[in-house]
């Protein structure tokens, strides 16, 4: 799956959350938004761009720092069974 449509959708969800007003909830909230809602491969395709782009910027797409964060911090529990 490319990541193409996947940084909007991640952005607006890091958008949503990074408004609440505790960061670590907020961190939280959006990488059990990805748990639950995301498919696997939707979870691989994001988690490789992040292992190739793991300040979460490309030439083309660049993630929220919440958003990276959440990636970082949740990777284990948000990586498909079959990753790991």
């Amino acid at each position: 799956m490319h990541v193409d449509p996947l940084i909007p959708m991640l952005n607006q969800i890091g958008a949503f959350f990074e408004a609440q007003p505790n960061p670590d909830a907020s961190t939280k909230a959006v990488a059990d938004h990805v748990r639950l809602f995301w498919e696997p491969r939707m979870r691989e395709s994001i988690l490789r761009f992040l292992d190739q782009y793991p300040q979460g910027k490309s030439s083309e797409h660049e993630l929220l720092p919440i958003v990276v964060n959440a990636l970082t911090t949740y990777r284990e529990e948000l990586t498909p069974s079959s990753r790991v």
